[in-house]
């Protein structure tokens, strides 16, 4: 998700109950940080939840 973020990714999980995604950064040493993890009502992302996951970042990259 290179719209959130450098070596941001998405998991995409589709079940009975819903659409569901994980907004996440894999590329660190010793973990990996979730960003955002939401049910999808529609077939776009929010732009909500995309902001979110953006400020999650740079909040992470501003502690670093």
């Amino acid at each position: 998700m290179k719209s959130v973020g450098a070596g941001v990714r998405e998991i995409r999980i589709k079940d009975a109950a819903g659409a569901f995604r994980i907004i996440y950064l894999a590329n660190l040493p010793d973990r990996v940080l979730v960003l955002h993890a939401f049910q999808k009502k529609t077939q776009k992302t929010a732009q909500r939840d995309l902001e979110l996951a953006e400020r999650r970042l740079d909040l992470w990259n501003r502690t670093l």
